[in-house]
């Protein structure tokens, strides 16, 4: 009795860590397609794809619950649900491209009707007689507690074929995705590749079912993508930190919800898959909250310096508390506000330093470099040593005042 026991105990862990490794394959090869919705601004395409499985779904368990008296064949049920939301997709694709609908409009009725019908045929099973129909409610928001070793290996075996495909066409994708016109003129075909785009999705909703259900199935692949874009703005490192979050935050959910079969597997994902949002906002060096934070500072702090060494230039008196705090520390002015050889000094590179800026303003009116750093950087940290040597010589041939000697 003992024997069979601990058999039984090592094959649920077994099958536990094959639904986390499963689950973990899904959510890297949702985070990379999901990158490529994202930048192709169809983020909401992943929402209505999800809710169409459900009439799909609802009507294959009816069909094999009629046919065999087990409704619940994972494989039967996938191809219920493909087709019904590939067919949810093309309505989608219809209605904006032959109608005067936009396509968030056709989004909506799509995924209200899809889904309405869905909960009608969900409403028939719960009157079968037969066909096992009990758990079938999951495919909802998942439950990955409950999860066969067969069904797991498919869903894994799926997530790896989808992970594949998107590796394979990359390229294309990325092209698609920022210029389709230049793509179709190298002799890309875009409408294929949109399709591509939109059965790789399919894939990965129709995987993600058993998982994180249908409800939650656009956030497996939307939400690693937006966490991403907080890391980086190039697509070729876009997508493997959008997979590697959507990798993360699958497993931990899928681990988490394992251990109590009551937690519903899709919930814990989105909300582990929201906590690494929350991290990458916060924290991402490129965009996060607290870099954009502390970029602001340094160019308050910046801005208040150079204003205050143009107003000991002018002999202007200083009233700002930051200013007259920052001007101390550097130890151009003394506490009483009068400044210092050394502020003098400093306070006359900052006026030549701006009138360079002038010089340059009225000789480059267009100039980037013009409008992203004047007033803000010096003159020789802003342009190239040769503009620079070029504005001084035109400034001292206007003013008369020699070039300054640098060491």
């Amino acid at each position: 009795m003992n024997a069979i026991l601990e058999a039984l105990l090592l094959q649920a862990g077994y099958n536990t860590a094959l639904v986390c490794i499963g689950a973990a394959l899904l959510g890297a090869a949702a985070g990379a397609i999901g990158a490529f919705v994202l930048l192709r601004r169809r983020s909401l395409a992943t929402d209505a794809a999800g809710h169409a499985t459900l009439p799909g779904l609802a009507l294959a368990f009816i069909i094999l619950a009629l046919l065999t008296g087990d409704g619940r064949w994972l494989p039967g049920l996938m191809i219920g649900a493909s087709c019904s939301a590939a067919l949810g997709l093309f309505t989608v694709h219809w209605l904006s491209m032959r109608t005067r609908l936009k396509e968030d409009a056709a989004i909506g009725m799509v995924l209200s009707v899809f889904f309405g019908a869905g909960i009608v045929l969900m409403t028939v099973i719960q009157t079968l007689q037969t066909g096992r129909q009990a758990g079938i409610a999951s495919y909802l928001l998942g439950s990955a507690a409950g999860m066969l070793r067969s069904e797991a290996e498919l869903i894994a075996l799926m997530a790896l074929l989808t992970a594949l495909s998107v590796f394979a066409l990359r390229r294309p994708l990325a092209m698609l995705c920022f210029d389709p016109d230049y793509a179709s003129v190298l002799g890309l075909r875009v409408r294929l590749m949109d399709l591509a785009l939109s059965g790789i999705l399919l894939l990965v909703v129709v995987a993600s079912l058993k998982v994180v259900g249908l409800v939650l199935s656009v956030a497996l692949s939307i939400m690693p993508a937006v966490a991403a874009r907080f890391w980086t703005n190039r697509v070729h490192l876009l997508v493997p930190i959008s997979a590697g979050i959507g990798a993360a935050g699958a497993y931990t959910g899928a681990a988490l919800s394992s251990t109590a079969p009551s937690l519903p597997t899709g919930a814990i994902i989105v909300l582990t898959l929201f906590l690494l949002f929350l991290l990458s906002m916060l924290l991402a060096p490129a965009r996060g909250v607290l870099a954009t934070f502390i970029r602001h500072q340094l160019f308050r702090r910046r801005v208040h310096l150079r204003q205050g060494l143009l107003s000991l230039n002018r002999g202007e008196a200083i009233y700002d508390g930051l200013t007259l705090r920052l001007l101390r520390r550097r130890g151009w002015i003394r506490r009483d506000g009068v400044a210092t050889p050394a502020g003098h000094l400093a306070a006359n590179a900052a006026a030549r330093d701006e009138a360079l800026w002038a010089l340059y303003r009225r000789l480059n009116p267009g100039s980037a470099a013009l409008a992203q750093y004047h007033r803000i950087l010096p003159v020789r940290e802003a342009l190239p040593q040769d503009t620079v040597q070029e504005l001084e010589s035109q400034f001292a041939r206007e003013t008369g005042f020699p070039q300054p000697h640098r060491a």
